[in-house]
């Protein structure tokens, strides 16, 4: 799986779990003083993502519009 450095593999079915603090899935990455970006392969699921950890309180939340796809396009660099 390719993806862009320093990304974290976070599946759109736990986003829930590992953003909630209070959780035993959560993940430090997801800190709510913190710049998040999320995306997925073509910006779709990143997108409801987004508006997922917007309603769970997080501010400073995008994502990346065309996904990893267009990352690619632009030729931007993945790790395999």
């Amino acid at each position: 799986m390719e993806k862009i450095e320093k990304a974290v593999h976070a599946p759109r079915g736990m986003i829930e779990f590992y953003a909630d603090p209070s959780l035993p899935y959560h993940k430090q990455e997801f800190d709510k003083n913190k710049r998040i970006i999320l995306h997925c392969a073509s910006g779709g699921r990143s997108a409801l993502a987004v508006s997922t950890l917007k309603q769970m309180g997080y501010t400073n939340v995008a994502h990346l519009d065309g996904g990893i796809n267009a990352w690619k396009e632009a030729g931007l660099p993945v790790k395999k």
